[in-house]
C-alpha cells in the first residue's frame, strides 16, 4: 500500500493525462492479451508493480493517481483524485476512453495511519476511511458499467494482513482494511450475477515507500527494522512483486472460478503458528 494523497488541504489536480517508459519484460506470456486494467494508486509500490506485470503479460493499462506519471505505449496515468467523487467520474471516463474497453479494475489505492483506539481524532478516521473505503466505492462505481460490457470482468481489491490479524498500533488502518475485506465478499455477491468477479489479496508488511517513511520516522529505524521483519514467520518483508503476482492470478481468465476470495501473502502470518526458536 502507498501513499497516493497529497497533504491534507491541498485542491485535488484536474485530472490529465500522462506518460513516460520503463523496462518491458518480453519472456512473460501474454495472459492478458486483449485485456484492458485500471490500477489505482500506481505510482509507486504494489500499485506500480501490479501495473507493470500486466502490461507486460499483454494488458493495456491505465493508472488512476495524484502523483504525476510517464508511461509507454500499453501503461499510461490519469491525474485524479479517489477522495473526490467528481474527480473519479471524469479520471475513470477519461481511462475508459483511452483503453476503449475496461476489463479488469485493480484497487489498490490508500494511505497508511499509525495509533491505537485514542490516538486518531474524529477527522482523521472519517478521512482515513474516507479514501481507503469509500475511495474503493467510488472508483468501483466509476468503473462498472464498463466492466458489465466485458466477458473477462475482474476486481481486485488490496486489503491488508491487519484485516485478519491484530496488529498494535493499527486500530484506524485495521478498521480500515477490514472493512474492505468485507465489503469485497458483499462485492462478489452481489457482481457474480453479472459476471463479474471480485477477490481480495491481504499483503503482509511489505517494502514499500510507505513503509521506508514510517522506519524513517522511528527513534531506531535499524531496530523497527528487524522487529517488522521478525514478525513474519518467512523472516523478511514482502516485496511489491510478490503482491503483483498475487493480484495478476486473481485477475486473470486463468482464475475464472475464483471470487469472494482473499489471498493471503503474507510469508504465513495469518494462519501459521510456528514455535520460536531457542
Amino acid at each position: 500500500m502507498q501513499q497516493v494523497l497529497a497533504p491534507k488541504g491541498t485542491e485535488p489536480p484536474a485530472p490529465e493525462l500522462c506518460r513516460t517508459r520503463f523496462a518491458r519484460r518480453p519472456d512473460v506470456a501474454g495472459v492478458f492479451d486483449g485485456l484492458c486494467a485500471l490500477v489505482t494508486g500506481g505510482a509507486s509500490g504494489i500499485g506500480l508493480a501490479a501495473a507493470q506485470l500486466l502490461v507486460t503479460q499483454g494488458a493495456q493499462v491505465a493508472v488512476l493517481d495524484r502523483v504525476p506519471m510517464v508511461y509507454e505505449e500499453k501503461l499510461f496515468c490519469v491525474r485524479a483524485d479517489i477522495a473526490d467523487d467528481a474527480s473519479v467520474t471524469t479520471g475513470v471516463r477519461q481511462a475508459v476512453t483511452r483503453l476503449g474497453q475496461l476489463d479488469i479494475l485493480i484497487n489498490n489505492a490508500g494511505v497508511g495511519v499509525q495509533g491505537g483506539i485514542e490516538d486518531n481524532p474524529d477527522d482523521e478516521w472519517q478521512r482515513v476511511l474516507d479514501i481507503n473505503v469509500l475511495g474503493l466505492v467510488r472508483v468501483t462505481r466509476a468503473a462498472l458499467p464498463a466492466l458489465r460490457a466485458s466477458q473477462q470482468a475482474a476486481i481486485v481489491n488490496v486489503s491488508s494482513i491487519a484485516a485478519t490479524a491484530g496488529l498494535p498500533q493499527r486500530a484506524l488502518y485495521s478498521a480500515s482494511k477490514g472493512a474492505v475485506l468485507s465489503l469485497t465478499r458483499a462485492m462478489a455477491a452481489d457482481l457474480l450475477p453479472q459476471k463479474i468477479r471480485v477477490n481480495a489479496v491481504t499483503p503482509g508488511t511489505t517494502d514499500t515507500p510507505w513503509v521506508t517513511r514510517l522506519l524513517d520516522q522511528a527513534a531506531d529505524p535499524v531496530a523497527e527494522r528487524a522487529a517488522l521483519t521478525a514478525r513474519q514467520p518467512h523472516g523478511r518483508l514482502v516485496t511489491a512483486d510478490e503482491i503483483a503476482a498475487a493480484i495478476a492470478y486473481l485477475a486473470s481468465p486463468s482464475a475464472g472460478s475464483t471470487t469472494g476470495t482473499a489471498l493471503a501473502v503474507d510469508g504465513g502470518m495469518h494462519g501459521l503458528r510456528l514455535r520460536t526458536r531457542d
